[in-house]
């Protein structure tokens, strides 16, 4: 049977600064702003989307951006960890840039078969860059970036949990994950096993609950082909006791969610229809743009949001 969940369609955060946020994911990670607009679920908040050229699943790391927004903890019952993939020898080219930029960046870190750095943005949101061969995707540069270093997209994402019992069980009987291999108390789960659908569960059973705000992820969502494999999901999840939201319209995506049984929040997000339905192409990100229901409102909703803007001239 073919398989209804792929891997990972989407990563979203809660930030601080919208103009700081988009600084640090445009100029410097290098990633595109394929779309802002607001969150469907608060409208007085920005929800800006960073991926390749399209925004294509796999690639996307979203935020909720919130002013003056504190920072939160890592801890038990999140995902801590953001990885990206960038091409096997592009490591040096990023460990200079980030100490260029003066972002503290771990030592040249090992893992499984894989080598790695380990940094924090400006909130305090955990992020990896993995240096693989083992991914065909083409990134994307603003120029400032050469395509050769780029980010291709995700890599994986990292649970921490205090038992992964429950969660192994969901991913792996309902989700279309496998267990690929573990080393010490970290577990690795995959569709294919490649970069994009890689999803670690790192077991702390004495860790403290961590505290979400600016610098965590609020969700992580997985990919379907479109509505009619989304509600198989749905179903399947729950006829197995799992409390799945009805279907949400995010304009560019439909969504469900639920929570995990270690406490993250899931999403299952549609391919379908994606980035390019309401901008063309070239433009992706360069207005705001509201679902229909918001549009009768736009003026007081746009006054609402902090002005930003592309500063990518002054990140070389």
């Amino acid at each position: 049977m073919k398989p209804r969940i792929t891997g990972i369609h989407h990563i979203t955060a809660i930030a601080g600064s919208p103009q700081r946020n988009i600084d640090f994911y445009t100029g410097i990670l290098g990633l595109r702003l394929v779309k802002k607009t607001i969150n469907f679920d608060a409208p007085g908040v920005y929800h800006f989307y960073f991926g390749d050229e399209l925004g294509a699943p796999g690639t996307v790391f979203t935020t909720f951006p919130f002013e003056g927004a504190k920072k939160g903890v890592k801890g038990t019952g999140e995902m801590t960890y953001t990885a990206f993939s960038i091409p096997k020898n592009a490591l040096p080219f990023w460990v200079a840039r980030l100490e260029n930029y003066k972002i503290p960046i771990s030592s040249i870190l090992k893992r499984f078969d894989e080598t790695y750095i380990r940094f924090e943005d400006h909130d305090g949101m955990g992020i990896e860059l993995v240096a693989t061969d083992d991914d065909n995707r083409l990134g994307w540069s603003y120029g400032n970036i050469s395509l050769e270093n780029s980010i291709k997209g995700f890599f994986g994402a990292t649970l921490n949990l205090k038992a992964k019992e429950a969660t192994e069980r969901l991913m792996t009987q309902f989700m279309d994950y496998h267990f690929i291999q573990s080393e010490g108390n970290r577990f690795r789960y995959g569709t294919q096993g490649k970069p994009g659908d890689i999803v670690d569960i790192v077991v702390d059973e004495k860790g403290k609950p961590g505290v979400q705000s600016a610098g965590t992820v609020h969700h992580i969502a997985f990919r379907t082909a479109n509505e009619a494999s989304q509600l198989e999901v749905q179903k399947i999840l729950m006829e197995n006791g799992y409390h799945v939201t009805e279907v949400k319209d995010r304009n560019y995506f439909k969504s469900i969610y639920f929570r995990e049984p270690g406490g993250v929040l899931f999403e299952i997000a549609t391919d379908e229809p994606g980035f390019a339905i309401d901008e063309d192409v070239d433009h992706l990100g360069e207005l705001i743009k509201l679902p229909d229901w918001a549009e009768p409102n736009r003026e007081k909703l746009v006054a609402r949001l902090a002005k930003v803007k592309l500063n990518i001239e002054d990140y070389g």
